[in-house]
Formats: structure tokens, sequence, C-alpha cells
């Protein structure tokens, strides 16, 4: 089994790198695999609603947007973590993900997921909620924690400070580990997927 999540700061090894790091090390001790994929801080183009996604993911492959798909569908769970900018998550991880659920949703349902936001002090439990809502519309169990899935931190190597967040971020892991093994052992006893009702969208009540 393996957890790919996602650094969605443009730093490669600022804060945010540091918790999903405590996130996959106590992941390996579970006996899980994990990949962090680092955005970076180049290119990130907005969805334009184009609709000319295909079986490979999005129009546009100037970014790294279909290499996280292809990733993403042999991933079995996902962390993603952000950065806090003006309360919110950072700009690059939503223009990011609205592409990836967009053009490759399908490879996600059914599959936990978990968001990390780091931050200097406020804006964090915003963030969370944010994120957190990518799941809620892909059919994805959410995993939770001990507290919300924060840790605080301005400069890189601040979050080695915190350590309740870091503490947080390893009993996530252990969520996730332990839902992953349950999710597996459903599937060798034939616990098959629930069906999904599909239809016409609407955009009123009537």
């Amino acid at each position: 089994m393996k957890v790919l999540m996602l650094n969605g700061s443009a730093k490669q090894n600022g804060n945010t790198y540091r918790s999903l790091l405590e996130v996959g090390q106590q992941l390996e001790k579970e006996g899980i695999e994990y990949e962090i994929f680092q955005i970076g801080g180049g290119l990130v183009r907005d969805c334009i609603g184009c609709g000319q996604c295909t079986e490979k993911g999005c129009v546009f492959e100037d970014d790294k947007v279909n290499e996280f798909i292809r990733k993403a569908k042999e991933a079995d769970g996902f962390v993603f973590g952000t950065p806090v900018y003006y309360a919110h998550p950072s700009g690059r991880i939503l223009s990011f993900l609205d592409r990836v659920f967009y053009s490759g949703g399908s490879a996600f349902q059914f599959k936990p997921g978990a968001s990390v936001a780091v931050a200097r002090r406020g804006g964090t439990t915003a963030s969370f909620d944010v994120l957190n809502k990518y799941f809620g519309i892909s059919q994805m169990p959410t995993v939770g924690s001990t507290y919300w899935n924060n840790v605080h931190g301005r400069v890189p190597g601040e979050a080695e400070q915190d350590e309740e967040g870091l503490r947080t971020m390893r009993n996530l892991a252990r969520n996730l580990a332990w839902m992953l093994k349950c999710f597996e052992k459903g599937r060798e006893t034939g616990i098959s997927l629930p069906e999904t009702e599909r239809g016409r969208q609407t955009n009123f009540i009537r």
C-alpha cells in the first residue's frame, strides 16, 4: 500500500514538507509506503473550464498536474499539505487540485484522504476546511487525528518546535494506516464498493 502526499508549498523543504515528512515516517513504521510530491515554484495554471479533459487528464501539459494524476491512480490514500496565506490555502495548491480533481477525479474515489495546514499562527482551521472539501465531493473517507491536522511555524525549521503539531501528524498517520488496512481486509473478504447514483445535475431546487 502507498500514500501519495502533496506539498502545496513553493518551498521544497519548509515547514509544510517537514509536517508531511512526520506523517510519512510514521506510515513507514506502520508498513505503508509514501511519496511526497512537490508542486514546487514553477508555473501552475488555473482551471479555465475548457472541457477538454482526456483519459490522460488535463489538456495542459506544461506543469505537474497530469504527473500527479498518474501517480494518484496507483496510490491507496492521500495527504494534501498547504501553507496558510491570508487564512487560506496557497493559491497554487488550489489551482493544482481544481484541475487534478476536475480532470482526474476518478483516481480518488473511495480512497481515504487527509489535509494538513501549516501556519505562523492563525488561519489553519479555515485552510484545513477548504482542502477537506475535495474529499467530500469525491467519495473519499476523510482521516482525522487527535486535533485538527495543523502544525505551526513561520520560517523553515520552526515546525520542529511544535511538539503537539508533530504528534498530531503521527496520530494522523496511524489513523490513515489503520483505515487503509481495514479497507484492504474488506476487499479480501469480498466487500464491494457502494453503488453510486448518477443523473442530471440541477442548478436550482425545484
